[in-house]
């Protein structure tokens, strides 16, 4: 998972600004809004309505946002979001996967197109680049959920596939199909997690040179500006010296 990893400790280390907090509290707002519409309001009856919750409250989204998020989709008049996934590939030939959340799916594949070509990439067919990833289950959780020998014992009795322990946290992967099963599992072991969601694992890396992955950083962070974009997995891999030195500029 090497681009998906170093996507997200890039983004943590970008991401402390007020209107990048506001633009995550917007997405998972979305999400909620959309999961309540499509099935019951009761988050205890509605997995994708639980998740997103969930989400939303590891990123300490306030408990007043998640209730008027959750009210809109009961209103009636919320806007109609479908989900859309767009392949293609990014600088350097790096695969990727944009999940989008629309009301408008001319506009944001107008928009997801542009941000692609501009940064030395190219928008591809449906199917393009998924077969370069897996699909899974990923629940995270902080580092003081407990230690890396009693989170592993905990995923192993819940029946996941593998777990990764270090400074930054658990991260417990498992079959897509089972994430649901194996998510209320450690849960009941563990407690609350700090994510829960599906995600695209790439089963293989590209490397970029210097240029080529600040291209590619910059594409990250114009997917991540738009409100469509709800999430960007990828195949990059950036030696350690050049990912330490765009990350301090």
């Amino acid at each position: 998972m090497a681009g998906h990893s170093q996507f997200k400790n890039i983004m943590h280390k970008k991401g402390a600004a007020d209107a990048r907090r506001a633009k995550v509290f917007s997405k998972l707002a979305r999400e909620i809004t959309v999961a309540a519409k499509l099935g019951t309001p009761d988050p205890d009856m509605n997995p994708r309505l639980r998740l997103a919750i969930q989400n939303a409250r590891a990123e300490n989204m306030p408990k007043d946002n998640i209730e008027r998020a959750v009210k809109k989709a009961l209103g009636g008049d919320a806007e109609t979001y479908e989900a859309i996934r767009y392949e293609g590939y990014g600088p350097g030939g790096v695969a990727m996967i944009i999940e989008a959340l629309t009301d408008n799916r001319n506009r944001t594949a107008s928009a997801v197109r542009s941000y692609l070509t501009k940064n030395g990439g190219a928008l591809g067919e449906s199917g393009s680049v998924a077969f370069m990833f897996d699909r899974i289950g990923q629940i995270v959780y902080r580092p003081g959920a407990g230690s890396a020998d009693a989170v592993l014992e905990a995923a192993i009795e819940a029946g996941a596939d593998d777990v990764q322990s270090g400074a930054d946290g658990h991260f417990i992967t498992c079959a897509f199909t089972d994430l649901g099963d194996v998510a209320r599992k450690l849960e009941a072991a563990l407690g609350e997690a700090e994510t829960v969601k599906a995600v695209w694992k790439p089963q293989t890396a590209t490397g970029l040179d210097e240029d080529k992955a600040a291209q590619m950083m910059r594409l990250l962070d114009t997917l991540e500006d738009d409100d469509d974009v709800q999430d960007v997995y990828s195949n990059f891999e950036v030696a350690d010296d050049v990912l330490a030195r765009l990350t301090a500029a």
